[in-house]
């Protein structure tokens, strides 16, 4: 008898880790080269509108954003580029891998990205894909402007010099 209530309880635990592991909260993608090829003057956190096969495969942990940018497309803001691949279990109702997909942003907000676009030169970058406490996919999205060879040159010297300068530290301590 206990035996089997030890495998039923163990039976349990797995399908709640299995079942946490499904709403986890937390990054699913992060654009590492957007710092630096990219000056991030602002970031803002934007939603964005999803297909339900595509948050199962989010809720995997499968997307990519590294080539991805927002742009104006028919008066909205969308998400281009960006690769979220085929729900493995879902056969019938699949999605396009790398649609556009469309940016919640109030109206305010809409218009004044869109002036900074035509206007400045500026870049919208997506710097992270996540979900929210509430479970919400978000987007941070980044105000940049792109980096010069020397610029980027310079960022390099900074990171090594700061890099030097904590293993001096650590060895004097």
């Amino acid at each position: 008898m206990q035996l089997s209530y030890a495998t039923s309880n163990s039976f349990f635990s797995n399908l709640i880790m299995k079942k946490n592991k499904l709403i986890s909260n937390g990054r699913v993608a992060q654009n590492r080269k957007a710092r630096y090829n990219y000056e991030i003057n602002e970031k803002l956190e934007v939603g964005i509108i999803l297909k339900g096969t595509e948050v199962k495969s989010l809720r995997n942990g499968k997307a990519s954003i590294s080539e991805s940018y927002a742009a104006e497309t028919s008066g909205s803001l969308s998400l281009i580029n960006s690769n979220i691949p085929i729900y493995e279990a879902a056969n019938l109702f699949n999605h396009d891998p790398m649609r556009q997909r469309e940016l919640l942003v109030s109206k305010k907000q809409r218009n004044r990205l869109l002036g900074l676009i035509k206007r400045e030169g500026v870049t919208l970058v997506p710097l992270s894909l996540y979900f929210n406490n509430k479970g919400y996919a978000k987007i941070d999205l980044g105000i940049a402007k792109g980096k010069r060879k020397e610029d980027k040159r310079q960022t390099i010297k900074q990171r090594e010099w700061n890099r030097q300068k904590s293993r001096i530290m650590k060895e004097n301590n």
